[in-house]
């Protein structure tokens, strides 16, 4: 039986590390804080909101991609997962903030890290 790799769940939500609102993306589902670009680690497959860690994933580097705009790179304080996600800096309503994502990639991927 195939698993769906993706499931679209765009609902907005409160930051857990910057506290703000944070609203649908329109398109596709966010899964990160336009503002303080941080996560919470609660997807297993992009948008099912399978996995229970819920820890917050600190964005600790980002790298452009030619097709897909800005990858942010976050690691989970809780459990350490790194995970990849696509920036929204394109975005309508709230994009995601474009000084901090190029901030992000000054900062030098952790070892082990692969892109």
């Amino acid at each position: 039986m195939e698993t769906k790799r993706f499931t679209k769940n765009d609902e907005g939500f409160i930051c857990g590390h910057c506290g703000r609102e944070v609203k649908p993306l329109g398109r596709t589902s966010r899964n990160h804080c336009p503002h303080c670009l941080w996560s919470l680690h609660a997807d297993e497959l992009p948008g099912d909101r399978a996995n229970d860690c819920r820890g917050l994933m600190e964005p600790i580097a980002a790298v452009p991609d030619p097709r897909k705009g800005y990858i942010i790179i976050h690691r989970c304080l809780k459990c350490g997962e790194i995970r990849r996600c696509k920036a929204a800096h394109d975005a309508e309503c709230q994009p995601d903030d474009r000084n901090l994502l190029i901030e992000l990639t000054s900062r030098p991927l952790p070892p082990g890290v692969k892109l």
